[in-house]
């Protein structure tokens, strides 16, 4: 970002500087973490898969008993404003929303409260070219997070704890071993292998977030013609790929290249990764050639 960009945030129907924002110390979101995110990609001023975000931060609010502040047509008039309050042809929005103030501290909400609606903007950079030519490194952890991961909660915590211990050990990121033995997610993204030819990724439910970019993965996959299957994983599928990648939207898909110290397939970003780059990149564009015309 230059350093004369200034960037804007908006916070309960005001724009001020992000530097200006502040929030009430009796906040429910600052003490309890009683809350709910979503962050968006934004390609050359349009906001991609817009309405597939706006139904997941719906489901979150009323799956928590927060109010949502604002119609479907309202969120879109709003997150635009923002998207041209700043410079950058691709951004990504940040938007959060907590239940709001609560003056005496208690774990039972007051029933009403006003949420509190904090929403800015960044620049999205395109993905490292040291992660396109080399991937990146994983390690496995046990999912020490809560039961509730379809809900895209600020209680971010055990994500923390466990990007920090995949940190401590030399890698760049872990992926979550449900007590069970099964796969759920990375620490912020969502889990793919390819094994003979074929996608798969552990179906969604309460214990993985439904991925935006995963949906898009596999819409993907079905219009090229490339298998994919949906189904419980475990760490031995991980150990036996041919590829493993980490969806999210701000960095799509991103290779893992070693695991637990040890290569996934040849050590490299496969040929179907580097396919999906290319099939990715036309979708994007694709979609903006259909919103600006």
């Amino acid at each position: 970002m230059s350093d004369k960009t200034v960037q804007i945030a908006y916070l309960n129907g005001d724009y001020l500087p992000l530097e200006k924002a502040k929030i009430s110390t009796q906040d429910r979101g600052f003490l309890f973490g009683d809350g709910v995110y979503e962050v968006i990609p934004v390609y050359q001023k349009q906001i991609f898969t817009l309405d597939a975000h706006i139904e997941r931060l719906k489901h979150s609010l009323e799956a928590t008993s927060i109010l949502n502040p604002l119609t479907d047509n309202d969120w879109q008039k709003l997150l635009y404003k923002i998207v041209h309050l700043h410079p950058w042809q691709n951004q990504y929005l940040y938007i959060q929303v907590t239940r709001g103030v609560q003056l005496q501290r208690d774990h039972l909400p007051e029933p009403d409260l006003t949420p509190t609606l904090y929403i800015y903007s960044n620049e999205l950079k395109p993905l490292a070219s040291t992660i396109v030519e080399n991937g990146i490194s994983a390690i496995t952890l046990e999912d020490i997070r809560w039961l509730r991961c379809d809900i895209k909660a600020i209680t971010l915590l055990p994500n923390i704890l466990l990007k920090m211990a995949a940190q401590q050990q030399g890698a760049q990121d872990a992926i979550l071993i449900k007590p069970d033995g099964q796969v759920a997610e990375g620490t912020s993204n969502n889990v793919f292998i390819l094994k003979d030819q074929t996608l798969f990724t552990p179906p969604n439910g309460t214990q993985i977030l439904p991925g935006i970019t995963r949906s898009v993965i596999l819409k993907l996959a079905e219009s090229h013609q490339i298998q994919f299957i949906e189904k419980p994983l475990s760490q031995k599928d991980l150990e036996t790929a041919d590829e493993i990648w980490l969806t999210s939207s701000t960095k799509n898909a991103v290779p893992v290249t070693q695991l637990n110290n040890q290569p996934v397939g040849n050590g490299r970003p496969g040929e179907i990764w580097q396919r999906f780059q290319c099939y990715f990149d036309r979708e994007i564009q694709t979609f903006i050639e259909q919103t600006t015309h």
